[in-house]
């Protein structure tokens, strides 16, 4: 499973957290096994951080080969988009890329709650 986690820095598993899934500079690629055990982490900049228009960064996550992606919000229309694509839409907030992916793995993320802020 390939989980993507939105993140302000590029620091892998120590970033922090991003409070938005399109207005982040960084994504954190993270690959468990079927164990939860990590694989391998990768931190990708986000080539559409300036800004962008609705689907690509659905589309560029899920050309990533993420099942899932976290963050801290995202709008209704995101939420439809990443299901349209296969992707996984889940909110939650932590300090860090680390603590999310720790909630995640404790199945403590009940899903997607969207954020109806005027930028979505």
């Amino acid at each position: 499973m390939k989980i993507a986690i939105a993140s302000e820095e590029n620091r892998d598993l120590e970033s922090r957290a991003a409070h938005h899934f399109g207005r982040c500079p960084f994504y954190v690629f993270i690959t468990l096994d079927e164990n939860d055990k990590i694989v391998k982490t990768e931190s990708i900049e986000n080539p559409f951080f300036d800004g962008h228009e609705p689907g690509v960064v659905p589309e560029f996550i899920a050309d990533q080969k993420a099942d899932v992606i976290i963050a801290g919000g995202m709008g209704p229309r995101a939420i439809d988009w990443f299901n349209q694509l296969k992707v996984t839409a889940l909110t939650a907030s932590a300090p860090t890329v680390k603590d999310i992916l720790a909630k995640f793995i404790n199945n403590e993320i009940a899903g997607a709650e969207s954020c109806h802020d005027s930028h979505h």
